[in-house]
């Protein structure tokens, strides 16, 4: 596990599981800790111990990672709209253009 080369947070991809410093994964990386059972968690930089191209480790051990309090602030959404809009180029064209369908002429 600490064989891997580390990397700046920078290169830390959302989605990399997120661990103990006894090794247990106890979410994964977003811009906070995600566990379905704790709900969003947040994890400050300073208990951030190690950041690899596989796995982020904190300096938490597993009773303290289960006493994380939820994120405060403000809710942050992702919104991708090529997501909505549909696979061919005409429906994505209506969609830009308010047209529901492109005819041939």
């Amino acid at each position: 596990m600490d064989t891997e080369p580390t990397v700046s947070y920078r290169a830390a991809v959302p989605g990399t599981p997120v661990l103990t410093r006894t090794g247990r994964e106890i979410g994964t990386l977003e811009h906070v800790l995600g566990v379905p059972e704790w709900g969003l968690r947040f994890v400050d930089a300073s208990e951030v111990e190690l950041i690899t191209v596989r796995h982020v480790r904190s300096r938490l051990d597993d009773e303290q990672a289960a006493q994380l309090p939820p994120p405060q602030g403000t809710v942050v959404y992702s919104v991708s709209s090529m997501d909505e809009i549909g696979e061919a180029l005409d429906e994505r064209l209506g969609q830009m253009f308010r047209r529901p369908r492109w005819i041939r002429d």
